[in-house]
């Protein structure tokens, strides 16, 4: 599909839904609550809005209690995944954070080759070697003097990509197995409802509250569930099936580009010239390891969280 011929509003739709997204981790560090409280009212409110706006335009599909158990696998990795990676955001940046968390597109492709025998192609093997050379200048240059907090801030944004991978899987499978087939938006409300019981559960474990104690804790959380869960989700699924592989892996980079940036102008993160190559060389070495030449990529593996 030649540029000419890209259809211009699917464009200017998941250009805007990655800038959207890209704010997510933003209004994680501004919450002042701990990581799984501030998860957890991502998902709900979030599904609470979808919710509303599905049955007032009455797009709400019956489901059946079976199709809901077959959710139940997805919901569970996906909890775990706004854990894993609301606690590497507090740790290490929403902008590394962000960054580390889109490696799951390596973990998604090794998962095809074990599961599917999928070919992992020469520039496959290129991506990886050039985004972790990346993330060497990024913190590997300072590992030893780094924190033991950053450090496993560090290891947890990677865990986030595995996290996700599974959620991507399974969710899959229940689409396959379970013939659960609903629309984008339905499907991202009953997971957002069913991830908001899970870290409900979670929290009653953790022992934290759910109490929410100023003006800009509730601001940043209604805004990470609007603009990151919901409009900007909303956006990027509405844009993915009008475009071709290459230019939604490459539009999709924009949200960890921004991440940073924004980390940098408002968090004031200390970036000398090592960091911006690394940033550079990971975004490249992600951009070529999603890609797929035989066949158009499955869009929706490659999303951020």
């Amino acid at each position: 599909m030649s540029s000419e011929r890209l259809p211009r509003p699917a464009l200017l739709q998941m250009i805007a839904g990655a800038a959207l997204i890209s704010t997510s981790s933003i209004f994680v560090r501004l919450a002042h609550v701990g990581p799984t409280v501030s998860a957890f009212y991502r998902v709900a409110f979030g599904g609470l809005f979808l919710l509303v706006g599905l049955l007032a335009f009455r797009r709400w599909q019956r489901l059946r209690g079976v199709h809901l158990l077959w959710m139940l696998a997805p919901a569970l990795a996906f909890a775990l995944d706004l854990m894993l990676w609301h606690r590497s955001i507090l740790r290490v940046g929403p902008g590394l954070a962000t960054l580390l968390a889109n490696f799951q597109v390596f973990v998604m492709a090794l998962a095809g080759w074990l599961l599917h025998r999928e070919r992992l192609h020469p520039p496959f093997l290129f991506g990886v070697a050039l985004a972790f050379s990346g993330l060497y200048l990024l913190v590997g240059l300072d590992w030893p003097r780094l924190d033991g907090g950053y450090r496993l801030g560090v290891a947890l944004g990677l865990l986030t990509g595995i996290a996700y991978a599974i959620y991507m899987l399974s969710m899959r499978q229940a689409q396959r197995s379970g013939g659960v087939h609903l629309h984008a938006a339905q499907w991202l409300c009953v997971m957002s409802l069913q991830c908001a019981g899970l870290l409900g559960l979670a929290i009653l474990f953790e022992g934290d509250s759910l109490a929410l104690p100023d003006l800009q804790t509730w601001s940043a959380l209604l805004g990470l569930a609007l603009v990151g869960q919901v409009f900007g989700w909303i956006l990027l699924l509405r844009a993915i099936p009008q475009l071709p592989a290459s230019i939604i892996g490459l539009l999709l980079l924009l949200q960890p580009a921004m991440s940073f940036m924004l980390d940098v102008l408002l968090f004031q993160r200390p970036t000398a010239l090592p960091d911006w190559i690394g940033v550079g060389l990971c975004m490249l070495g992600i951009f070529i390891g999603s890609h797929r030449p035989e066949r158009r990529s499955q869009a929706h593996e490659e999303a951020p969280a």
